[in-house]
């Protein structure tokens, strides 16, 4: 019977410290922490799959490293998608979870369908990752040239090379 009653305590202090809590705080219909024109409204396109923006600090022993921001989740559902405006049709539910006196962790996470600007999108995509841009008299652009990494080294490696040396003469040795 001491057995029992021993692994039945056991179970519920186990259960108790790994356990955690997850809350639903809002669904919303539409959310952004952007400014949007909605003038253009019309032209903007419904995402086809879901993005997700966390934000989450640590606790340890019992102090929190910081508080978790709705607003930074928000941020970064929408920077993960390009020309992202705005959230549809989502929610967003904060997660807490802590080891007493050891470790935990608190989120707050936003899920929801990306509402995108068309034009926005347009501009994300065209400078490339590693590029040749050539710009006319004017400073305007004239080409724009798509490079692979390797590329981009040997252009830069030989741009370097071909680079002069100047030498400034210090204000103190011209006393």
């Amino acid at each position: 019977m001491k057995k029992l009653k021993f692994s039945l305590i056991a179970l519920s202090l186990t259960a108790f410290i790994l356990s955690s809590c997850s809350h639903r705080v809002l669904d919303f219909t539409l959310i952004s922490s952007k400014n949007v024109d909605l003038t253009k409204g019309a032209s903007f396109v419904r995402g086809k799959s879901r993005v997700e923006g966390k934000d989450m600090v640590h606790w340890i022993i019992c102090f929190p490293t910081g508080t978790v921001n709705i607003k930074e989740a928000v941020d970064r559902a929408i920077e993960s998608t390009p020309g992202c405006v705005a959230l549809l049709d989502g929610v967003i539910y904060t997660k807490f979870w802590w080891i007493p006196y050891i470790y935990g962790q608190k989120s707050v996470t936003i899920e929801g369908l990306p509402l995108i600007d068309p034009s926005l999108a347009l501009n994300s995509t065209e400078s490339p990752t590693y590029g040749k841009i050539e710009l006319d008299k004017n400073g305007e652009i004239k080409k724009v040239e798509s490079l692979s990494s390797n590329e981009y080294l040997a252009l830069k490696g030989k741009i370097v090379k071909e680079s002069q040396e100047v030498k400034f003469t210090n204000s103190e040795e011209i006393k």
